[in-house]
């Protein structure tokens, strides 16, 4: 059944339109400005059976933004704060005391600056194929080969935007979202809120760090952008985020929307039948190995070697547990950790070598190394590529050092680690050199 088009009147006297489906957690779905529209985007099939899937478990709540769809179009100039002000208006007008939140593309700004701002608010925070400042659009060669057609040919400009997400030989499907598009905005509004300044001009990486509700970050694989690289540096800013990847280039097929609405319900705790894998989280996983451990326990006999072995372990569990990692495994000598954030991982890191050198008796000398990627997950241990390369970095380090690969040391880039380059070494398995980075943790490194 279309949902009902519902009316309400922002605290500034802009009409914005917005529908409620299902029943269960209150879940807002932010739009991506300018191309929104409640009503034409039902008969695009992707999207409804997005919708229809998260209503069946979830209160659904979309609107359209002032500038766009069936909401006042003629307001004026849009800044970020508007934006925030229509996202406040629907969830007071429905009295809802405690939401899970979805932002997609630029409405990632707004929905991170609410969560920002009330986090007693916001149960659990998705940002789907988002950003976090302006300046990132203009990394992307693509999107500003994209942009450019918008000043001068307004349908091949929809007709390419379709194109993109649906691909070039899509033919019935993308014609249909090229006309959706154009149905969203005119091309003087779309001009309008594209170069104006609550697209241009907004950056709220610094607050990040403020969001405390749990949040996944989402991106499309074989999107053009926004990225990986910028969801791996949202998802590292975020306390308590963690990255998850879904197939295709936006939500253009059934089993795109099977899969993310399956992946958005299981991230809220829903129980959940709906097809699709389990999320592909990015994590940061950190290997420990303790240096001469077969030499100690030959020294000090099995009791007492034991004994030490049971400090370290104590020591270990201790400090993960105080920067909120997951301890994976233990290898006897060593251990495996994984962490939702870069930040956590390596500051656990310093904290455990720091623990280390303070303790008294016996010495302990133990080596760190850390890699971040999307390892596989198989009942509670991880694999893949990103686990193997983390261990070999670990091996590679000496007692008492920090070893990091570059992907860690760029996401932590403005964080305050000082980081000492160790140049290439041949990783077993691998076929590239592998740079790594020495993290300094000592005072007066």
């Amino acid at each position: 059944m279309e949902p009902r088009i519902q009316y309400l009147r922002t605290p500034d006297g802009v009409s914005i339109a917005y529908t409620i489906m299902g029943e269960g957690t209150a879940l807002i779905m932010g739009p991506s400005p300018p191309f929104c529209h409640l009503e034409a985007e039902w008969w695009v099939p992707s999207y409804r059976l997005f919708h229809e899937r998260l209503a069946e478990k979830t209160t659904l709540v979309r609107y359209d933004p002032r500038g766009c769809g069936l909401s006042d179009r003629d307001v004026g100039v849009i800044t970020l704060e508007d934006r925030i002000l229509d996202l406040e208006a629907v969830i007071d007008h429905l009295h809802l005391d405690r939401v899970a939140m979805m932002g997609y593309s630029v409405t990632g700004p707004v929905t991170i600056s609410y969560a920002a701002r009330h986090p007693d608010r916001v149960s659990h925070l998705t940002l789907w194929d988002a950003f976090a400042r302006a300046s990132d659009y203009s990394r992307i060669p693509q999107l500003s080969g994209l942009l450019s057609l918008l000043n001068s040919d307004w349908e091949t400009f929809t007709e390419t935007v379709a194109s993109v997400f649906f691909g070039w030989s899509a033919g019935e499907p993308a014609r249909e979202f090229a006309k959706y598009v154009r149905e969203c905005v005119t091309a003087e509004e779309a001009r309008a809120i594209i170069y104006g300044p609550s697209w241009t001009d907004f950056d709220v990486t610094a607050i990040l760090g403020k969001v405390e509700a749990p949040t996944l970050v989402v991106r499309n694989r074989d999107a053009a952008f926004p990225g990986v690289e910028i969801a791996r540096s949202i998802a590292s800013a975020i306390p308590n985020a963690s990255l998850a990847a879904v197939d295709g280039v936006w939500i253009t097929s059934a089993e795109i929307s099977e899969s993310g609405a399956s992946l958005v319900l299981r991230f809220l705790g829903v129980d959940v039948e709906l097809p699709g894998p389990a999320p592909s989280a990015f994590r940061t996983v950190l290997f420990t190995d303790l240096v001469g451990h077969t030499e100690m326990m030959s020294r000090l006999g099995d009791e007492r070697g034991r004994e030490v072995l049971r400090k370290h372990e104590r020591i270990t569990r201790e400090v993960l547990a105080e920067h909120s990692g997951t301890e994976v495994k233990t290898t006897g000598d060593g251990f495996m950790a994984s962490f939702g954030s870069v930040t956590k991982a390596v500051e656990c890191a310093v904290a455990l070598q720091r623990a280390f050198a303070d303790r008294e008796g016996e010495p302990l000398s133990v080596r760190v190394g850390l890699n971040a990627g999307e390892p596989i997950e198989e009942d509670g241990d991880l694999f893949g590529a990103t686990v193997i390369l983390a261990s070999r970095i670990a091996a590679k380090a000496q007692g008492g050092e920090i070893l990091v690969a570059d992907t860690v040391r760029g996401l932590c880039s403005g964080k305050g680690f000082l980081f000492t380059d160790r140049g290439e070494f041949l990783a077993k398995g691998f076929e590239e050199p592998v740079r790594v980075y020495e993290v300094a943790w000592r005072e007066g490194t």
